[in-house]
């Protein structure tokens, strides 16, 4: 079992920035990768980011290229979710997830992930 609380949502202006984290909990994160998703109203949940177990490899969705960065601190248990140049199109609710079958695999299906966080709310104002 994996437990994923996120936190650091909130409001920002566009052009903003903020970081997310995601502390897990249960079996250690540095077994399996971790993946950040995120649903706005009426949409589909969207894959963001995703880093492997050690952090070495990371893949993000073509619409953050460039403005978000995920890392994570196995020592810590957390990942992170740096988000800058935001966007109204960002809003949305992020979510962390954990696909504790694969560690070098970077996945990006959310049907991939076995475990998720309860989200936390971005909202970019123009």
């Amino acid at each position: 079992q994996v437990q994923l609380v996120e936190s650091g949502g909130g409001l920002v202006q566009a052009g903003g920035s903020l970081r997310l984290s995601c502390t897990a909990s249960g079996r250690t994160s540095s077994s399996y990768v971790m993946g950040w998703f995120r649903q706005a109203p009426g949409k589909e949940r969207e894959f963001v980011a995703a880093v492997s177990s050690s952090g070495g490899r990371t893949r993000y969705a073509d619409s953050v290229k460039g403005r978000f960065t995920i890392s994570r601190d196995n020592a810590k248990n957390t990942v992170y979710l740096r988000m800058s140049s935001l966007k109204p199109e960002d809003t949305a609710v992020y979510y962390c997830a954990a696909d504790i079958h694969h560690t070098s695999v970077v996945l990006t299906t959310r049907y991939e992930y076995d475990y998720w966080g309860q989200g936390t709310q971005v909202t970019v104002s123009s």
